[in-house]
């Protein structure tokens, strides 16, 4: 065939909110985003938006080293929440809305409920346009004394609430990842109390898991007897089980997915299972901004493969297999037959 029968590459752009992306990637909170060099590089690189380092209200140096490290199958660290505090970010945002960037997600995630009281009514009086956008962590495994504030379901909802009431603006939430459905539950009825809250994001990393080095018999990471957020490939599938789950139970909210990311196709299936956006996280720190035009390559390619055209083609229309059916043959005995169906969203 010529070349002008030839099929045009997918269209990968994608509306999040009231902003039009050229494609659905962009880093997660705490990688490549603590510093204004690191923000900067994420926002020359392929990635349609970005996101910064959960803050807290003061500037902190994190847990000591060594507290992030590569494993088989992904990573695992206990950075302790490192960041340059919450004015940092913000003078940072300012800049670039003055400077009509791509858009900014602005990650927060203080250590009190007054923190996060101050840090909103502090970021709502900022006159930010639609592309600096709130993420309120609600999710992070590594702060030695804190627990996550996502497996207390009255004060996840109480967090929620307040924030509601002192930004006043669309934003969205950072989860922890769940295990059992009666905490998808619970989570995404909370969840759905607020209009405010128009997208979440699925998953933190895993927490409390141990990676042990057999030649040095030791943990590879210091902090709290080398525990840590487990990232990468370990975790793909828990990360998509919350976001087709938060999917079908929050069907008015949009869902970012992050968790085990690597290769186009794995950002291919966050989509099928619901996604608008993908974050990557182990595979940005292993590899660096230019991840992203790797992954863009792949995910075109999966979708040409598949004959997509569009990212609405696909998303959120997962198969599953309906229950085992017990059907009579015309010899009397029984056999099973299993049915692919789409998923009703709408209820789980």
């Amino acid at each position: 065939l010529s070349s002008q029968h030839e099929m045009p590459p997918p269209n990968l752009t994608v509306k999040f909110l009231s902003n039009f992306l050229r494609n659905p990637f962009m880093n997660a909170a705490g990688v490549w985003s603590i510093t204004a060099k690191e923000l900067d590089h994420i926002h020359r690189s392929e990635a349609a938006c970005q996101i910064t380092k959960s803050c807290t209200l003061a500037s902190r140096l994190g847990n000591p080293k060594p507290r992030y490290a590569s494993a088989p199958y992904g990573t695992i660290n206990s950075m302790g929440l490192p960041n340059k505090g919450f004015q940092f970010y913000a003078d940072y945002s300012r800049k670039r809305v003055r400077k009509a960037g791509k858009p900014l997600f602005f990650s927060m995630g203080g250590l009190t409920l007054e923190e996060n009281i101050s840090m909103a009514s502090s970021l709502a009086k900022e006159n930010f346009d639609d592309r600096v956008i709130l993420e309120l962590n609600l999710s992070c495994p590594n702060v030695i004394g804190k627990a996550q504030i996502g497996y207390d379901f009255e004060v996840l909802e109480r967090y929620i609430k307040v924030v509601s009431e002192n930004y006043g603006k669309s934003f969205g939430v950072k989860l922890p990842p769940y295990f059992d459905a009666a905490h998808f539950n619970t989570a995404a009825e909370i969840i759905n109390k607020y209009n405010l809250v128009e997208y979440v994001t699925c998953i933190n990393s895993v927490g409390n898991s141990l990676v042990i080095d057999t030649n040095t018999e030791t943990t590879v990471i210091r902090p709290n007897n080398g525990y840590g957020g487990l990232g990468g490939s370990y975790v793909l599938p828990i990360a998509l089980a919350n976001v087709h789950a938060f999917y079908k139970l929050c069907p008015t909210k949009k869902i970012i997915g992050c968790g085990g990311v690597k290769t186009g196709l794995d950002a291919f299936q966050h989509i099928l299972a619901g996604a608008t956006l993908v974050q990557v996280g182990s595979q940005l720190m292993e590899e660096g901004p230019q991840v992203f035009s790797r992954l863009l390559n792949e995910l075109s390619d999966v979708m040409s493969s598949k004959g997509y055209t569009t990212l609405d083609d696909f998303r959120g229309k997962l198969k599953i297999m309906e229950p085992l059916k017990e059907l009579t043959t015309q010899r009397g005995r029984t056999r099973s037959k299993v049915n692919t169906k789409q998923v009703n969203y709408k209820t789980l």
